[in-house]
């Protein structure tokens, strides 16, 4: 046996473990330590770096970056929400009560960023649309006119959209931190009368157990 060993590593053979794992090194798939920054930021990358050998179109760039960095970035994402998870269940309601406000606050932002994209899509998509039509029946200085006004509606109905689902998100963000800094004034409240009346209980015992044994040795004495 140690001679096939010997003779495999003087032939430069390498394990196919170990082809298999230099192999998807390479291709940045399986990594112990990825984080969603460095997935993320290599997704990214190999979409707005040309390479020859992916494409040349930004499409095919991107469907190719997402097909090789898409489970990498699902695994880290999996391995993130399972350390939070593992350190919530590690501490005190309170670190939960800290996540689940963290959470929700984070949830409620992108939830206002992607209304309004979504506006801004749909308000950049009718004024195109709107503009073609009426260019193609108008001319001249009404055309002109039209423009104006249509640009000038356009970035109103952003800025307000943009103010209202802004107040809408701060306010409800702002409603989070002060449910959150209630409800953990109130579990910090009932820790603390939970720590006090165990260390009530504990005195009360420790000082019935001195008082008997105190009066079982006087007892004994006076025998």
């Amino acid at each position: 046996m140690a001679e096939k060993y010997d003779s495999d590593d003087r032939n430069g053979t390498v394990p196919v473990d170990e082809q298999e794992r230099t192999s998807h090194k390479s291709k940045g798939l399986h990594s112990e330590d990825q984080t969603v920054y460095e997935t993320l930021r290599r997704l990214i990358a190999e979409v707005f770096s040309p390479d020859k050998a992916k494409g040349s179109s930004l499409f095919q760039r991107v469907k190719v970056s997402i097909t090789e960095n898409g489970p990498a970035v699902e695994k880290a994402c999996r391995n993130i929400g399972c350390d939070v998870l593992c350190w919530t269940r590690r501490g005190s309601p309170l670190r939960a009560l800290l996540v689940i406000s963290v959470g929700t606050i984070a949830l409620l932002a992108l939830t206002g960023l992607l209304i309004f994209l979504l506006f801004f899509l749909a308000a950049t998509f009718n004024a195109v649309v709107i503009s073609l039509l009426v260019s193609l029946a108008a001319v001249g200085g009404f055309l002109a006119l039209f423009f104006a006004c249509i640009t000038a509606v356009y970035i109103g109905a952003l800025t307000v959209a943009l103010f209202v689902i802004s107040t809408a998100t701060i306010s409800a963000i702002v409603a989070v931190v002060i449910a959150a800094g209630w409800i953990g004034f109130f579990c910090v409240v009932w820790l603390a009368i939970r720590k006090s009346f165990g260390i009530a209980k504990q005195s009360m015992s420790a000082g019935s157990s001195v008082i008997s044994a105190f009066s079982h040795a006087r007892r004994a004495h006076k025998d």
